[in-house]
């Protein structure tokens, strides 16, 4: 998300003093970012962006920005919207631009040197965003405005640009004083680095963690091509001829342990992926989290909140902790329920396989999908050979675009991308203007965070007439030469998801940068990802890209009717999981800023016990030490926001059905009055004005067989 963050230079100078010598020899050299680039759509040029780019141009960035905003808070004249709140939104290009490469390369296409250069500037970066919010003299012209703002006869967007930029200001800390914003800064310096280095951390620590197997007897279960796989994984890490590589994924559950048979080997794997964060070794997390969750308390503290949580969601769709909590702890009796039912009926299973043991996290995936075969003659291996990548996101996930949306897509092969993996398109509107460019990194990689995700290379607004450059990234498991392409039914649904994301970001239609796009609230920001997710098994878009790889055959009638059936198996674990990871995040947040520091491990035990969930059978999502999105993904105190959107998703899903389902009428409709809205408005007003009544949880539970 982009900030227009700066400050005086009499505060930033101890911390601009190294790097001035830095920003200046970049200008003198002529930054590759110091220009909107000329590709179309001011689409980066990979083919000419070296690492060795990256921290100058920040550098420079920094004091382009900070030059920028020092003019408008020092400016003579009376403050005014142009001079002050728009000249902001038009501050930080350079910054802006560079950034939007640097931070998806960090994530998708990281390495040492980029890595280092992460880990120098995201400290400056910390101190340029405390800078705009603790600027005295910038405040002063913010509020005098915020405080006139009935008389200014401001259009409705400028007013929530107004609004926001001052509440902003606020929430970090422009009310305190000078002794108290010196603290603050701090602060924000120093969980940046931890931020960053957690994420450095994890990623290494996930690649150090594959498992590793001598034996291919060991590999039982697992299809020939993800052996194949396998064997390239290791390959890959010039292991010795006959090794095998299991990667892990960045979930505490391991997409192998569904088909490994030998019990071992799922052990293994399952306790690779447990501990990857927490041996003892350069890469272990905990120290990090115990000061950073801390931290996060006494910065809470110091703004008033009595708690991060409080703190964090003071500006969420949710609006407070107790909101959120609460509506967690709703679905929690009927969870129990379905936990120790299916934990039950896997016991049951695992016995009439003549196991003498009862079910653990690392026998769950492998016996309920046993279990999935037996009660509805279903299996992954009957689903894959429909899913090839391509022909999934083409004539899928952009068939429902076109279906909705009225737009178009052609692939580029004359922009320049980062990773030979990674595939252009151009996106073209209904009336078949130009509207968007579209990248797509389907493949995992060492050097890539886990997971799966959207961002931009360049935003949409029409203050400064830039059209959306958007990316999504997923962590497939890339098949070994001369295999299919083919991918699991969760990964389309995870390319469903993200290019919901996508969509949000390319179908803004907004003039201020600051609420276009995905520049939403975390509770919200999920929710046309999430609500894309329905259009994959929608009849008439899973016919037109369900097909077998090698006959072109549709993807039979009765298989879809298994996979329609079993749609509400295995709640228990699978929405059991995110339950309790959204709980235990809100857990660790909701540290006052007098708690000492935690044993992490003890702490987490403590708290997920509190749930009242199966969390023996069924862990978190995440396991603390690797709880990316929290530590140093931007959702700390907001992974229930997964779980209050998947409300709005199936409430609006609903809306959908009960208006004639897949048309463009309605896609068209919420085109106009959601996708295109950004934060333009109070999100509960925008969800009330498109569905005609607030969002119920009904459809969410009914949704999970909960109800």
């Amino acid at each position: 998300m982009r900030t227009f963050a700066i400050s005086s230079l009499a505060a930033l100078a101890a911390t601009l003093a190294p790097f001035t010598a830095g920003a200046a020899s970049a200008q003198a050299a002529g930054s590759i970012f110091a220009e909107p680039s000329p590709l179309p759509f001011h689409a980066p040029d990979f083919s000419k962006i070296r690492d060795t780019d990256y921290q100058p141009a920040i550098l420079e960035g920094i004091a382009k920005q900070q030059a920028e905003v020092d003019a408008i808070a020092n400016n003579p004249d009376a403050p005014s919207f142009e001079n002050t709140i728009e000249g902001l939104e038009r501050s930080g290009q350079m910054l802006n631009r560079v950034n939007s490469v640097f931070s998806a390369l960090t994530s998708a296409n990281t390495n040492d040197t980029l890595d280092k250069i992460d880990s120098e500037t995201a400290p400056k970066l910390a101190a340029l965003h405390d800078s705009i919010m603790l600027n005295d003299k910038l405040f002063k012209r913010v509020k005098a405005l915020y405080d006139q703002r009935a008389s200014l006869n401001l259009a409705p967007d400028q007013l929530q640009v107004l609004t926001l930029t001052y509440e902003g200001m606020v929430r970090n800390g422009a009310l305190l004083s000078a002794a108290d914003k010196a603290t603050l800064t701090a602060l924000n310096a120093r969980m940046s680095t931890l931020q960053t280095d957690f994420g450095q951390k994890l990623t290494a620590g996930t690649k150090d963690g594959a498992l590793v197997v001598r034996n291919k007897a060991a590999l039982a279960g697992m299809s020939d091509a993800d052996i194949a796989a396998a064997a390239k994984a290791a390959a890959d890490r010039k292991l010795p001829k006959g090794s095998y590589v299991i990667p892990l994924q960045n979930t505490t559950q391991q997409p192998a342990l569904s088909s490994l048979s030998n019990r071992a080997t799922r052990q293994a794997l399952f306790t690779k992926s447990w501990t990857r964060s927490e041996r003892g070794d350069a890469n272990d997390t905990r120290a990090i989290i115990q000061e950073l969750a801390q931290l996060r308390a006494q910065k809470a503290k110091l703004l008033g909140f009595p708690d991060f949580a409080s703190y964090a969601l003071s500006d969420q769709m949710a609006k407070t902790r107790d909101h959120a909590v609460s509506f967690l702890e709703q679905m929690v009796p009927a969870l129990a329920r379905a936990q120790h039912r299916d934990a039950a009926e896997l016991d049951k299973t695992i016995k009439t396989k003549g196991g003498k043991f009862a079910v653990t996290p690392a026998d769950w995936d492998f016996y309920s999908e046993q279990l999935r075969k037996a009660k509805y003659d279903l299996d992954e291996s009957q689903i894959k050979p429909y899913l090839e990548v391509t022909n999934v996101l083409e004539n899928g996930v952009f068939y429902a675009a076109n279906q909705l949306y009225g737009l178009t897509f052609k692939k580029r092969t004359d922009i320049p991308v980062y990773h030979p993996d990674v595939t252009v398109y151009q996106v073209n509107d209904a009336d078949g203007s130009e509207l968007a460019l579209f990248y797509f990194d389907p493949w995992k990689r060492d050097n890539k965070q886990g997971g799966a995700w959207m961002s931009n290379f360049v935003d949409q607004n029409t203050l400064l007439g830039t059209k959306p450059v958007v990316f999504n990234v997923l962590n497939a498991v890339k098949p070994a030469a001369g295999q299919p392409a083919l991918v699991t039914w969760d990964d389309a649904n995870t390319m469903f998801h993200e290019f919901g994301h996508a969509l949000h970001g390319m179908l803004s239609n907004q003039k201020y940068p600051s609420i276009a796009g995905t520049n939403t609230a975390r509770d919200f920001v999920e929710f046309p990802s999430q609500f894309n997710e329905n259009w994959m098994t929608d009849p008439k878009v899973l016919a037109n890209f369900a097909k077998h790889y090698q006959t072109g055959a549709p993807m039979p009638a009765d298989l879809v009717a298994k996979i329609k059936k079993a749609s509400t198996f295995n709640q228990g674990y699978a929405l059991g999981e995110v339950i309790t990871a959204a709980m235990l995040d809100l857990k660790w947040h909701s540290l006052p800023a007098t708690a000492p520091r935690q044993d992490v491990l003890g702490f987490e035990k403590s708290a997920l016990a509190a749930t009242g969930l199966d969390v023996k059978d069924v862990p978190s999502r995440y396991h603390t030490p690797y709880f990316r999105h929290i530590w140093g993904g931007g959702y700390a105190a907001g992974y229930y926001a997964y779980s209050w959107t998947q409300m709005l998703d199936h409430d609006a899903f609903k809306w959908f059905t009960d208006n004639g389902g897949l048309t463009r009428a309605n896609g068209q409709r919420f085109r106009d009055m959601i996708l295109s809205k950004g934060h333009s408005m109070d999100y509960a007003e925008m969800y009330r004005a498109w569905a005609g009544r607030d969002p119920s949880i009904e459809p969410m539970l009914k949704a999970h067989g909960l109800k």
